[in-house]
């Protein structure tokens, strides 16, 4: 029986395996970095829209605040990795370097999800009512967020662990 090609181990050495997945993490890093300076930005200048104060209700204050604070802390998730490696350059610390960027790239996946339905249902609440405000927060949070970023690839990882690929030869 023939191997997947997908599947089939790259011949690269583990210092090329290496450089490729780091390479890998920092992109996709620089694609999510992006969307979430835009958020961070806009939401920065906000509460200096005309009659913020008066048209945002205590609800509205806080969600306010929890997207703020989650784009921001998006942002240094996002960003950690880069300036972690510029620090750590030739210390032979590609393999931690990797690890910690995954961690923190799903720290900020988390809390790029939860800075996007906070501002939604604030955006929502804001131009219609109680009830659109809950349907918006449960389709981005559960079904967007949820399910595409985190839902969906951990199902396929464990299929995926429950079978391993075959092996030329067994």
């Amino acid at each position: 029986m023939s191997v997947d090609p997908a599947r089939k181990p790259r011949n690269e050495t583990e210092h090329e395996r290496l450089d490729r997945q780091l390479m890998e993490l920092l992109q996709g890093f620089r694609v999510a970095t992006t969307g979430v300076q835009v958020l961070f930005a806009f939401l920065l200048t906000v509460p200096f829209s005309a009659n913020f104060d008066t048209k945002v209700s205590d609800t509205g204050r806080a969600l306010f605040y929890v997207s703020l604070f989650g784009a921001g802390l998006a942002s240094v998730c996002f960003i950690a990795p880069v300036i972690q490696h510029r620090i750590l350059f030739r210390l032979g610390q590609k393999a931690l370097l990797i690890r910690r960027a995954n961690r923190f790239g799903i720290a900020g996946a988390f809390a790029l999800g939860i800075s996007m339905t906070a501002a939604t249902t604030l955006v929502v609440q804001a131009l219609s009512d109680e009830a659109a405000a809950a349907v918006a927060t449960a389709v981005v949070a559960v079904l967007l967020c949820g399910w595409a970023w985190f839902v969906q690839p951990y199902l396929t990882r464990r299929r995926a662990e429950e079978h391993p690929p075959e092996t030329e030869g067994s």
